[in-house]
Formats: structure tokens, C-alpha cells, sequence
């Protein structure tokens, strides 16, 4: 009954889906939160002729965290957009090279890209600990920035999951 090294990319997988569905989750939360504050934003200005940029900012940055952070979790859901003409009348073996192969030549290569394009602009960023260019603004734009950063690397790791239950779907392997 001890560890066999077989399950270890089995487990490695359902770790990885399980946090890439965690933090989807999470986040997810934060929409909430978002449609409170910004109706607390306008109710303050229209009704008692209240404003703050940092109010503002705080939904700003709650919207880009749900949408890059949620990202790999919309993925994994299928619920991100797909143009299907053909694809949900497909068996699960086409399905799964459909997948495979847009997932190894689209995905993975984009967000390689994006890792190695944005690097230097977050770490600009946080060697400045740049702030908002507005007047009562927060000043936090380089955490808000390392999500540029978060977004690939959370895509990747949907991709490895995706990679590998194609992969077992073709071979025709239970998982």
C-alpha cells in the first residue's frame, strides 16, 4: 500500500485542476463585491454629489482580478468562448484532439508570450512601486499589474490539464 510513482502525474493533474478551480472560484466572489461598491459609487455621486478615485479604483482593479484570475477556470469549465459550429456533435476522441491541438499550438505558445513580453513591464512596475497616476488614486498599480503575469501562468496550468486528459482520452485510458 505504499506511494505508487504512476499516480504521481495523475494526482499532479487533479491538484492542479483543483486549484485552478479555487482560485476561479474565489474570485468569482469578488463580482459580488464589485456590483456593491459600484453601486455605492454612483448612488454617492448622483445622490449626494460624493466622489472618490480610490473608490473607483477599488472596482478597477476587481474587475481585472476577476477576469484574468477567472480565466483558466472558465476554461476548465468550458464556459469560455468557443466558435462551435461542429465541435458539441463531435465525439469525445475528436473533441479531444480538437483540444490537444489548440491547446498546444494556440494556448500554450500565446501565453508563453505573454510571460516573456509583460516580465520587464511588471518588474518595472514593482522596482518603482508604481502608483495610480490619478490624484487619490491607489497606489498599487504594479500588484494590479502582476496579474498580467497571473493570467498566463494560471492558463498554463489549465493547459497542462487540458494536455494531459486529452491525451488520456485518445489513448482511450481511464483516468
Amino acid at each position: 500500500m505504499g506511494l505508487n510513482v504512476a499516480d504521481f502525474p495523475r494526482r499532479g493533474v487533479g491538484w492542479l485542476t483543483g486549484l485552478v478551480a479555487a482560485v476561479g472560484k474565489a474570485v468569482a466572489w469578488l463580482t459580488l463585491l464589485m456590483v456593491l461598491l459600484t453601486f455605492n459609487t454612483v448612488t454617492l455621486r448622483y445622490g449626494f454629489n460624493l466622489g472618490w478615485v480610490w473608490l473607483q479604483d477599488i472596482v478597477t482593479y476587481l474587475h481585472a482580478v476577476v477576469f484574468m484570475l477567472a480565466a483558466a477556470w472558465a476554461l476548465q469549465t468550458n464556459e469560455h468562448v468557443r466558435v462551435d459550429i461542429f465541435y458539441h456533435e463531435w465525439p469525445a476522441r475528436k473533441k479531444a484532439l480538437v483540444d490537444l491541438l489548440g491547446t498546444m499550438l494556440l494556448l500554450v505558445p500565446v501565453c508563453v508570450f505573454l510571460l516573456v513580453i509583460s516580465w520587464n513591464y511588471v518588474s518595472t512596475s514593482w522596482a518603482v512601486q508604481e502608483g495610480s497616476h490619478s490624484a487619490g488614486g491607489l497606489p498599487f498599480v504594479y500588484v494590479q499589474k502582476t496579474l498580467i503575469l497571473l493570467l498566463p501562468t494560471l492558463l498554463l496550468l489549465q493547459a497542462i490539464v487540458t494536455i494531459w486528459n486529452s491525451v488520456h482520452t485518445l489513448r482511450g485510458s481511464s483516468r
